[in-house]
């Protein structure tokens, strides 16, 4: 009797390009999203403020998130396989410059339309951060095993919902975002450039 193997899924390679212009795409597709729920939608958006205060506090979560990641990268092998293999579709065409898009496309775009028109559409509480975190994960489902990686997102996704709730400031979460995915994006090229 032959004992089945399971397979690991294939990665898609894809061209730097397809992936700079997914990654556009996808942040236009999301602000137009957001745009059209605001239009046909009656309720309060969080607001964007200039607080260097917040702007601290969603640098030091976005180290904090950083740190988190980090660990359940190391620690949770599950997580670890899910991540690199998501990490590889999308990182691996990119070179560094390129990672600057990686934070602001996703960072601004997501957090636009989950944090500023979801949360406070669904209600602004804490079902309302439930609901939108699972919707941010699931937008991070590139195939059928990558659900440690959608479960790691939706933990993110609250995190980053509790930020602007308390905070009132959707600077909070976009600053948290983009430094996550940038030093996250930048740790884990270089690693494997070595």
């Amino acid at each position: 009797m032959v004992e089945q193997q399971k397979q690991e899924p294939e990665i898609p390679y894809l061209t730097r390009i397809q992936v700079l212009v997914a990654m556009g795409a996808t942040a236009v597709i999301l602000w137009i999203v957001a745009k059209l729920w605001l239009r046909f939608g009656n309720f309060p958006i969080f607001k964007l403020y200039w607080y260097e205060r917040d702007l601290f506090l969603g640098l030091g979560l976005g180290l904090m998130i950083t740190v988190f990641s980090g660990l359940a990268y190391r620690f949770s092998p599950p997580y670890r396989k899910s991540a690199d293999y998501y990490l590889e579709l999308i990182l691996k065409p990119l070179a560094l410059p390129d990672l600057i898009w990686l934070g602001l496309l996703p960072g601004l775009s997501e957090e636009l339309l989950f944090r500023g028109v979801m949360l406070p559409a669904l209600g602004a509480d804490h079902v309302a951060i439930i609901v939108s975190s699972l919707c941010f994960g699931v937008l991070h489902l590139s195939g059928s095993e990558q659900w440690p990686y959608v479960i790691w997102a939706t933990l993110i996704g609250i995190i980053l919902g509790y930020s602007a709730l308390l905070s009132g400031n959707l600077l909070v979460p976009i600053v948290a975002h983009i430094l996550t995915n940038w030093l996250s994006s930048y740790l884990w090229k270089t690693r494997k450039l070595v």
